[in-house]
């Protein structure tokens, strides 16, 4: 439960205290809110109270009479828009001339209530205002953590690429500076390690890309019947060079035609990235086997490779943005920590889940289960 402050600022005593008798026992509870609001009620007779009520304790909604003693309600509005103060303000008053109205308006007022009202009348006004509080707490809530996120992304993308950029800038350096010599094979060594800097940057920029199109929803999706055993068959192809670098053989147990509605270039990416980290976190000679097979009302794809495997807690993160698993084994090997991540986005889209299982020294299983209907996998 969470309690809403209301301060009623009018001269007439039984304005006052018909609004606290109304909102005593009241509550504002929808199935999109995950809690209910009460009120407390706060009072002041004059616009001067009413603005040292609003400087000490902040209320969240402001009911406010415009004929006062002293000061008008109107002035006390054109207080609260100077400070920029975050106050949802109601005009209660019986006479709404429109000059009033437009200037109360202008200056930020919510709504008006007619004086004489009726205890549904203010109900209803105060439901309409609560839910206009969550919604604007929730819209602050994300933007809040959309700048977290930015901040991390940001620090992550800078600390992935300030790294590669240095490396290859002092490799540059001693070239131009000729400090191994004048042949031009004493920098081999250097012009290797600089293009594997490069084309490690590379993949992180592609899989940013690709990041930004799954999550930012904006991207056309083009939904065909697509055929997974083409599908992996071609990643496997595209793959294929850095698989023979590494002596680790390509298996493919489909040959049939497997159609599901999809985005070919959604299903490449899957098939991308699963097929080339089986490679890349696989022992040199090992293999790596690739199977899509029809389960019930889903469509069973798996990817079982022989290579160095992970621990149930490496497990319980790889999924995550910017992962990456760090041991001996996995420093010299590059990667975004994306990868994965972008599978799992893109495969929660389908309805689908995935799988893993993993020994360390013996290898690792990604098991994808995509419905082929609207239904949950059986």
């Amino acid at each position: 439960m969470s309690t809403l402050k209301i301060l009623v600022v009018d001269d007439e005593p039984g304005i006052r205290s018909g609004v606290s008798r109304i909102l005593r026992n009241f509550r504002v509870d929808y199935p999109f809110m995950d809690e209910a609001f009460d009120f407390e009620v706060l009072e002041a007779a004059t616009g001067e109270i009413g603005i040292e009520i609003v400087e000490a304790l902040k209320p969240d909604i402001l009911l406010l009479d415009n004929k006062l003693p002293g000061i008008q309600g109107i002035e006390v509005l054109e207080y609260i828009k100077k400070r920029q103060l975050n106050i949802i303000v109601v005009m209660i008053t019986s006479y709404a001339s429109l000059e009033l109205a437009v200037k109360a308006t202008s200056d930020g007022a919510y709504d008006f209530i007619p004086k004489p009202f009726t205890p549904q009348e203010l109900k209803s006004s105060i439901e309409n205002i609560t839910k206009r509080v969550f919604l604007k707490k929730m819209t602050n809530k994300l933007q809040d953590t959309g700048k977290q996120i930015r901040f991390t992304f940001l620090s992550v993308l800078s600390h992935e690429l300030k790294a590669p950029l240095s490396a290859v800038e002092g490799y540059l350096k001693m070239i131009r500076e000729r400090q191994m010599g004048n042949k031009i094979e004493d920098y081999d060594v250097m012009i290797d390690r600089s293009l594997d800097r490069i084309k490690g940057m590379r993949h992180l920029i592609l899989d940013l890309l690709d990041l930004t199109r799954v999550e930012s929803g904006k991207a056309k999706r083009t939904i065909t019947e697509v055929d997974l055993t083409g599908l992996a068959r071609t990643a496997m192809d595209t793959m294929r060079p850095y698989a023979i670098q590494r002596e680790v053989s390509l298996n493919l147990h489909s040959n049939e035609p497997i159609l599901i509605p999809g985005d070919a270039e959604e299903i490449e990416i899957v098939f991308n990235n699963l097929i080339s980290n089986a490679i890349k976190y696989n022992n040199d000679g090992g293999s790596v086997d690739v199977s899509i097979v029809p389960n019930g009302n889903c469509i069973e794809i798996s990817v079982v490779d022989t290579g160095i495997g992970m621990s149930p807690s490496d497990i319980d993160k790889i999924f995550d943005d910017f992962v990456r698993i760090k041991s001996d084994k996995t420093k010299h090997i590059a990667g975004s920590g994306l990868g994965l991540s972008i599978v799992k986005k893109l495969i929660d889209n389908y309805g689908g889940r995935i799988e893993v299982s993993s020994i360390p020294d013996q290898g690792s299983t990604f098991v994808i289960r995509i419905p082929t209907d609207n239904k949950p996998c059986s």
